[in-house]
């Protein structure tokens, strides 16, 4: 089909250009999902947003939990929610078969990954349930949480990243 000057039409043009650029992000998709690497098995709970399986230190990707020192305050107390948050992750850990499936590495070395125990994706489930906030995914689980004033939202508290810049460790 040509317009009366002999060149397709411009939504032809447009029409194409977007088919390209869906197949490029699709191809992405395919090549995170080729590298990926799976481990199943059993976790053991390091804190909110990372633990270890078959031996693997994985960080739970898109994610950032409470710190587990760190406190929020609710009213005139403090809580810890550092400590919630790792016995949050350890509940859902013990909630079913584990299944892990690592995309990247980051500058620890250790695995970036997206974890399901049976049907559900933990790292969507803690952010959900307030006891993480989104790092690059889960926004709109976020936002419901902190509409809701679930977990870490029902109080006052200072952006994990923030807490841990404002708490250096003292490495020995």
């Amino acid at each position: 089909m040509l317009s009366r000057r002999g060149r397709p039409p411009l939504w032809l043009g447009l029409a194409i250009v977007m088919g390209l650029a869906a197949l490029a992000g699709a191809g992405r998709e395919a090549a995170r999902w080729l590298r990926s690497e799976r481990i199943t098995g059993a976790a053991e709970v390091i804190d909110g947003d990372s633990l270890r399986v078959g031996g693997r230190e994985l960080r739970l990707e898109g994610i950032d939990a409470p710190e587990y020192r760190q406190t929020c305050r609710r009213g005139d107390s403090e809580e810890p929610c550092g400590r919630q948050a790792r016995e949050a992750l350890a509940r859902l850990v013990a909630s079913g078969p584990l299944h892990c499936d690592i995309d990247a590495t980051d500058r620890y070395g250790r695995g970036l990954a997206t974890c399901r125990a049976g049907a559900v994706e933990i790292n969507r489930m803690l952010v959900r349930d307030g006891m993480a906030v989104a790092f690059g995914r889960y926004e709109d689980e976020e936002a419901a949480a902190q509409a809701a004033r679930r977990g870490i939202w029902a109080t006052r508290f200072q952006r994990p990243a923030d807490w841990r810049t404002s708490h250096p460790r003292s490495d020995p």
